[in-house]
């Protein structure tokens, strides 16, 4: 048996409790498996009952099913989790809720078979997915060189925090102050464009004001996520000013440039999930009423945070007048832009064998150096659909998809299932044996875990900034030599 699954002497408490509510989630969880999308399925509609519905209602309970079992597991899986909750939601869930309306919130241009083909592509992923996970549990034994975990520096954690407060305070200067970041994505988007001096129909400028504001999000989330760890576990912490007191600062600056109103639905949510696990490492309750809760906020909040996108005088509301109504909204436009991305594949451009990736892992690369540079994949598929707008989706199976064909998304899911299995047994095992203050891996695998929403949903593009600030600030603060002077305590 492996040393995840042996029950932590001071985990026993935890247990217990994790016992009662297990009984108390399990209404909800039989919710989740048979009765919401029974229900979506059965409301009135004018969507066709066909192949692609009876697919689309076989992802929805199968990724609803999985995700009762990351509920359900005393053991936090955070990383599983996460994904499967995005399954089940994105790909289940709300795809199920358009096909009974015959609504799609972005055009569908191929014929229904290239729904049905991206439905069952879908369900292949994570199938992968799981036949991953279940590899990962029989990892030959090999011979390994032992090495000293990953601490976090105390100098080095402190200049991220300087770096932090002058990023996020660059950002607020460069908007005009405080007032825009509780407006709309819009206005905010619109100041940043005014603040670079680049129109938003540039690339070169889109880039630039996203790395703007990465510099302004991503290292004031991170100090954050650091200083909550060292205050959670930490007593000595918990009574020193020069702890406190600058964490408490970031409190203030992250409840101005990452709150919900100005940010992204799914990097709030990233800020959510991450600040959750991080204060509450330990705790099976929390990890598991994310999880359940996250259905609900997705489910309910989501569609209608949409007002916040638009400036007050051009927001759309959701329409009420049916039930289904807000799970019909570009948000959930996944499934249909993977059938877009299947059918402009077949309309002659073919896949382009790591090309697309090659443009996400070289993000910094300019234009002028890189003229034929790949565009981002919903942006490229968008401009062949004639859309004005091309701010679009790109699920990471239309990403694998596009770059490497059916095997090769296959390939990349099965090792996405393997590597999460992985780092969820690692994130157990060093949070549970080794609760210290500057344990690295308890607060990246939860920004991880929150940020899978973001990867998944796509374009990896756009994601790929906020990923290499982040590993810059990590990088930082990282260090494996095991020294009393520069440890956190």
């Amino acid at each position: 048996m492996d040393l995840h699954d042996r029950t932590h002497p001071q985990e026993a408490p935890g247990v217990r409790r994790t016992a009662l509510s297990r009984a108390t989630a399990l209404p909800l969880i039989f919710g989740v498996v048979a009765l919401l999308p029974l229900a979506v399925a059965a409301q009135p509609g004018d969507g066709v009952r066909d192949t692609a519905f009876l697919l689309q209602l076989t992802v929805a309970m199968y990724a609803g099913t999985r995700l009762c079992a990351m509920v359900l597991s005393w053991r936090r899986r955070l990383v599983q989790g996460t994904f499967w909750l995005f399954c089940y939601l994105a790909m289940g869930i709300a795809p199920l809720a358009q096909s009974v309306l015959g609504r799609d919130p972005t055009p569908v241009i191929g014929p229904r078979s290239d729904t049905v083909l991206a439905t069952a592509l879908v369900l292949l992923g994570m199938v992968a997915f799981d036949i991953g996970v279940l590899l990962s549990r029989h990892r030959p034994a090999l011979r390994r060189r032992v090495r000293e975990p990953a601490r976090v520096h105390r100098t080095r954690l402190y200049v991220l925090v300087a770096v932090a407060y002058a990023g996020s305070g660059l950002l607020i200067v460069r908007l005009g102050g405080l007032g825009l970041f509780f407006t709309s994505r819009e206005e905010i988007s619109d100041g940043l464009d005014i603040a670079s001096g680049a129109p938003l129909d540039e690339v070169t400028g889109e880039v630039g004001n996203a790395m703007m504001r990465g510099f302004g999000t991503v290292p004031a989330l991170l100090a954050l996520l650091f200083l909550t760890r060292w205050l959670v576990t930490s007593r000595q912490a918990r009574r020193s000013p020069s702890v406190v007191l600058p964490w408490a600062g970031l409190v203030i600056i992250n409840c101005v440039v990452n709150n919900p109103v100005s940010n992204p639905r799914y990097w709030f949510l990233t800020v959510l999930f991450a600040l959750l696990f991080t204060m509450f490492p330990r705790s099976p309750v929390m990890y598991r009423s994310s999880l359940a809760l996250g259905v609900v906020i997705a489910l309910l909040l989501f569609p209608f945070a949409d007002r916040f996108r638009y400036a007050d005088d051009g927001h759309r509301l959701v329409d009420a007048s049916s039930a289904l109504e807000p799970l019909v909204i570009k948000d959930y436009d996944q499934i249909g832009m993977f059938a877009n991305t299947l059918t402009y594949a077949d309309d002659g451009a073919g896949h382009s064998y790591g090309r697309q990736l090659s443009g996400s892992v070289l993000f910094f690369v300019p234009r002028a150096i890189w003229p034929e540079k790949p565009l981002d994949s919903g942006v490229r598929v968008g401009e062949w659909m004639g859309m004005t707008n091309t701010n679009l989706s790109s699920p990471l199976w239309a990403e694998l998809w596009l770059d490497f064909g059916p095997l090769g998304m296959a390939g990349g899911f099965l090792g996405l299932g393997y590597f999460a299995a992985r780092v969820d047994r690692r994130y157990v095992r060093l949070t549970v044996d080794d609760p210290a203050p500057g344990n690295v891996l308890a607060v990246v695998v939860p920004v991880i875990a929150g940020y899978s929403f973001i990867l998944l949903r796509g374009p990896l593009l756009q994601a790929t900034g906020r990923i290499a600030i982040a590993a810059l600030c990590v990088a930082l603060i990282t260090t494996f030599r095991e020294s009393p002077s520069h440890q956190l305590r």
